[in-house]
C-alpha cells in the first residue's frame, strides 16, 4: 500500500527482505498543514509511495476537478487524472509535480477518468493497480475496471494490462502481501453491494494471474480498502463515509473481524464544519519508526487521508450546491496498537 505500498515494508505484505532499500525518513508530524492540490483544489484517494532512488516520498492521488466551472451533478470527480506531489522533509512540505502520464489504456473512451491508485514495489520494480473509467459522466453509470502499470522510476509508466475481476464496475485497488505468502487484490464491488471483494494471486505483477475469492467484508456499504501490519496483526479499514471501519485477521488471507472499540470506527471528526463533524475519506497507511521491527509488523504509523473541510462527507449525492463543499484537502493522523485495539491519534 504505498509502503505498504512497497509490498516489502509494513506487511501489507510481509516481513521485508534484507535486501529491501532503506525508506526515506516520514515524520509523524507529516501533513500538519494539509497538502491542496494546485491546480483544482481536489485531492482525494491518497497514497505515498518512498521512492528510494531520490530518498523522496510521493504522493499520489485522485485530482478531483472541485473548482471547474460549468460542471453538473457528479460531472467534477470525472475526466481526472492521477495528481502527484513529493517530499524530501519527511512529508513537512510538498512540491506538485502535475499528473502522471502514460496511465491511459488503449481504447479507453477519451477523456478518461483516473481514480484511487495503489503503488506496491514488487522485486525491482512498482506495479500500479488503477481504477479507469471511460468518457466524463454527470451520474455514476459507465463500466469501471482495475488495472496494472509497472514502472522502474515512479515517473513513467508501462501498461501491463486489465484485471478479470468478473464484474463491469470494480474500483479502489488496495494490495499486500498476506501471511500466508501470497498477495491479495481488495477493492470495491459497486454490483456486489459496495462491499469489498479479494482476489489471489502468486504473480501479482501479471494482471492475468489473480484468481477471484469473493467477499472479504460484507455488510454496509463502504470502499477504499487499505491492509496493512502493525503491532504483530493484519488490519483493513474501509471508508464508510462515516469514518474508517476497523477490521483485524491472523493473516490478511480471510476472517476478518471488526473492531469493537468506538463501534469499529476511527477518524470520525478529525475537522468540523458549522458545528457538524468531518469525516476521514478513503485512506493511506504507512509504517513509521523504520518500518518492519521484525516481531510482526512497525509499532506506529502514518494515516494519510483526505477531507472535505467545508462539508462533512456523508454521502456526495447530499452535497450542498455550495462550490465550496467540493473543495479537498490532504491530512494525516497517527495509527497505534494498543491493548489489541487499533488507535487513532489525530494531528
Amino acid at each position: 500500500m504505498s509502503q505498504p505500498q512497497q509490498a516489502e515494508q509494513l506487511d501489507p505484505e510481509a516481513p521485508a527482505p534484507a535486501t529491501s532499500p532503506a525508506l526515506p525518513h516520514l515524520s509523524p508530524d507529516a501533513f500538519t498543514v494539509p497538502y491542496r492540490d494546485p491546480v483544482w483544489d481536489g485531492p482525494t484517494d491518497p497514497i505515498l509511495v518512498a521512492d528510494h532512488l531520490k530518498n523522496e516520498w510521493v504522493l499520489f492521488y485522485t485530482q478531483r476537478r472541485a473548482t471547474a466551472p460549468g460542471l453538473t451533478g457528479v460531472e467534477w470527480v470525472h475526466g481526472t487524472g492521477i495528481g502527484v506531489a513529493r517530499s524530501s522533509d519527511g512529508g513537512a512540505s510538498w512540491r506538485y509535480q502535475g499528473t502522471a502520464g502514460g496511465l491511459i489504456p488503449p481504447g479507453t473512451e477519451l477523456p478518461a477518468t483516473l481514480w484511487a491508485p495503489d503503488v506496491v514495489r514488487i522485486g525491482d520494480q512498482w506495479i500500479m493497480y488503477l481504477s479507469v473509467l471511460g468518457g466524463r459522466r454527470t451520474d455514476w453509470t459507465g463500466k469501471a475496471g482495475i488495472v496494472q502499470f509497472a514502472s522502474r522510476d515512479l515517473e513513467h509508466w508501462d501498461y501491463l494490462g486489465p484485471i478479470d475481476l468478473d464484474s463491469p464496475r470494480v474500483i479502489d485497488a488496495a494490495v499486500a502481501r498476506c501471511g500466508d505468502g501470497r498477495y491479495r487484490l481488495w477493492y470495491k464491488d459497486e454490483t456486489r453491494g459496495s462491499n469489498t471483494l479479494s482476489a489471489v494471486s502468486d504473480t501479482p505483477e501479471d494482471p492475468a494471474s489473480w484468481v477471484l475469492e469473493g467477499v472479504a467484508i460484507p455488510g454496509r456499504p463502504h470502499e477504499g480498502p487499505k491492509v496493512f501490519r502493525l503491532g504483530g496483526s493484519y488490519w483493513m479499514i474501509v471508508d464508510e463515509w462515516r469514518g474508517q471501519a476497523v477490521y483485524r485477521s491472523d493473516n490478511a488471507a480471510g476472517s476478518w473481524i471488526r473492531q469493537e472499540h468506538l463501534g469499529g470506527l476511527i477518524l470520525t471528526a478529525p475537522e468540523s464544519v458549522d458545528g457538524r463533524p468531518v469525516v476521514g475519506r478513503h485512506a493511506d497507511v504507512v509504517p513509521l519508526d523504520g518500518g518492519d521491527t521484525g516481531d510482526g509488523g512497525a509499532e506506529r504509523a502514518l494515516l494519510v487521508y483526505f477531507t472535505h473541510p467545508h462539508w462533512g462527507g456523508e454521502d456526495i449525492d447530499t452535497m450542498a450546491p455550495d462550490p465550496r463543499t467540493r473543495l479537498s484537502h490532504v491530512r494525516a493522523a497517527v495509527l497505534e496498537v494498543r491493548d489489541g485495539i487499533l488507535v487513532c491519534t489525530e494531528h
